[in-house]
């Protein structure tokens, strides 16, 4: 079989214009960037259009290091609604340069299930994450100008809160200091960055329904704090119209296409172990505005950007999923089940039942949320049709339908029998109303508490010192009502990611609060998770090669 990156080349492209058309969106309209990528207006967005579109939504079970492929079961379920005569697109984040050249070398799908122009979408796209780079790197500029005009007087703040962000890997930015080399360069401040995805730029941007959303979310971010403990925000700053100005393009969503020349909307890109993990409010509507079924995907499992999807964008939204389907492959269930990364593509059918309690909590994560569950078996040529038979009847004594996914080597039709029967789920059994983890009204150490028991199946939570005392200052400045957004490891229902498969009554450590007030939720972060990612031993970038004109290494 072809790399993928041979795949995507071997691709005819349509021209972005004939894109947009089939799906009713006048070539005249579009804002192109080249040939085959283009933003769309947000005049495209119809309400009416959005309630009557059905939303489906992708997860998975805890993944390995190399993931368990959601982003190609995303793209495969939308060619293959194509494929069966539905009107379908799919709705992704855009990937981040971190991973890219750090863990990962790209994601943008795999095989003939991909979205294209691969490259340019794996590097500098449209230009969205530089530009939110620079949105929350001018607020940084801005900030450490007011504190240098103010020194010495009383309007200067006690406490800034705010970071710069960098869309790298790069340890050696977690902790820095600033204003160094005498008084004209500035105050020296200690200070550090964060990656673009987890900025709240890059949250709040995607949460915001249109620019003047955007605005609004933009003032309302906290800085820092006055001498007197009072938030000073973005709008007591005076530049939220300038910050808006630099985002009012970046805001409309990304049109592109698949290997089957179907409709895909990649748009915005939060990591979901550290933010929130879904795309763009703005895409998802788009896309459900343009087309009558539309796949989404929430970063990592059920108990990260699932739940966020759930708990923060759908309840801020009003999206409600129709279906959800769950991501599973035998190489993470023997990983769960006590089998060496090594030698997870080996037979070794009690492995994998050793680790289908993984499985099970998030199907019963998900079908708690009321969700009409779909599990997706992603096929390799290692998995024998002993395992597969088991794991098939397995979900069929768990009340699951069980499906295929062979969209990576076949694109449409390899996803043909999955895309059937996410379409019968909804039609005839389709997903309830949202039933969410916590209400609004309840604090919020009861908040993290509620996700932590009822997801994770933690038996406590412990707050230190310093994650306490923001409790209750959050609480008393009337943040109290906000949504939690727990940032924490991607491979582990707990906060310690070597405690995997399913535990039950481990105690979650949160080290830290911080406030987002401006996405509109409170960031508690749990056990070691960094905001700034490190590179590994042997980066990616080692294999990102340019070879007569082409690029190599991004798949």
């Amino acid at each position: 079989m072809l790399s993928d990156i041979e795949i995507s080349r071997a691709a005819k492209l349509k021209p972005i214009a004939e894109i947009a058309q089939n799906i009713g969106i006048s070539p005249d309209d579009i804002v192109p960037y080249g040939k085959y990528k283009a933003k769309v207006p947000l005049t495209y967005l119809d309400e009416d259009k959005i309630k009557k579109s059905n939303l489906i939504l992708v997860t998975a079970v805890t993944p390995t290091k190399a993931g368990v492929g959601k982003t190609v079961t995303s793209v495969a379920l939308s060619l293959g609604l194509n494929h069966i005569g539905k009107k379908a697109a799919v709705a992704l984040r855009e990937p981040s340069l971190g991973p890219c050249f750090g863990m990962k070398g790209g994601a943008a799908g795999g095989g003939y299930s991909q979205v294209l122009p691969m490259e340019e979408i794996n590097l500098h796209f449209t230009g969205d994450f530089h530009a939110i780079t620079c949105a929350n790197n001018m607020i940084s500029a801005l900030l450490d100008n007011y504190q240098y005009q103010n020194r010495n007087t009383d309007k200067a703040l006690a406490r800034i809160v705010w970071k710069r962000v960098l869309d790298v890997n790069d340890r050696s930015l977690r902790n820095v200091i600033t204003g160094l080399g005498g008084t004209g360069n500035g105050i020296p401040t200690e200070t550090g960055f964060d990656i673009t995805p987890a900025s709240e730029i890059m949250a709040l941007f995607c949460l915001s329904e249109g620019l003047h959303d955007l605005r609004q979310r933009i003032e309302r971010i906290v800085l820092g704090y006055t001498v007197d403990k009072k938030p000073f925000t973005v709008k007591d700053l005076g530049v939220e119209e300038a910050i808006t100005i630099l985002l009012k393009d970046a805001i409309m969503p990304n049109l592109v296409q698949t290997t089957e020349q179907t409709t895909a909307f990649v748009h915005g890109g939060p990591f979901a172990n550290i933010a929130h993990g879904c795309n763009s409010v703005l895409a998802t509507k788009m896309a459900l505005s343009c087309c009558d079924y539309v796949v989404t995907e929430a970063g990592f499992g059920s108990d990260l950007g699932a739940e966020k999807f759930m708990d923060i964008k759908c309840r801020l939204t009003g999206l409600k999923p129709k279906a959800t389907v769950i991501v599973v492959t035998s190489g993470a269930l023997k990983l769960h089940g006590g089998v060496s990364e090594k030698e997870i593509t080996q037979p070794n059918l009690e492995a994998l039942k050793d680790g289908l309690p993984n499985l099970q909590r998030h199907i019963q994560n998900m079908k708690g949320f009321g969700q009409s569950v779909i599990v997706s078996f992603n096929r390799f040529g290692y998995d024998s049709d002993h395992e597969v038979n088991y794991l098939q009847e397995w979900c069929e004594k768990e009340g699951v339908v069980f499906a295929i996914n062979g969209g990576f080597a076949k694109g449409g039709e390899g996803a043909a029998s999955l895309a059937q029967k996410v379409v019968d789920a909804i039609e005839k059994a389709p997903s309830t109303d949202i039933n969410f983890t916590y209400n609004l009204g309840d604090s919020i150490q009861t908040k993290v508490e509620k996700i932590a028991t009822k997801i994770y199946r933690a038996g406590k939570v412990v707050f230190n010192t310093a994650a306490e005392s923001k409790l209750k200052q959050y609480e008393k400045l009337g943040w109290g009502n906000l949504p939690v957004c727990i940032a924490k490891t991607q491979y582990s229902f707990s906060d310690d990611p070597k405690l995997i498969n399913a535990p039950e009554g481990f105690t979650l450590h949160i080290r830290d609060l911080v406030i987002n007030a401006g996405a509109g939720f409170i960031v508690a972060i749990a056990g070691d998770i960094m905001r700034m990612p490190g590179l590994p031993a042997d980066p990616q970038a080692n294999r990102i090669k340019l070879v007569n004109g082409e690029i190599e290494g991004l798949s």
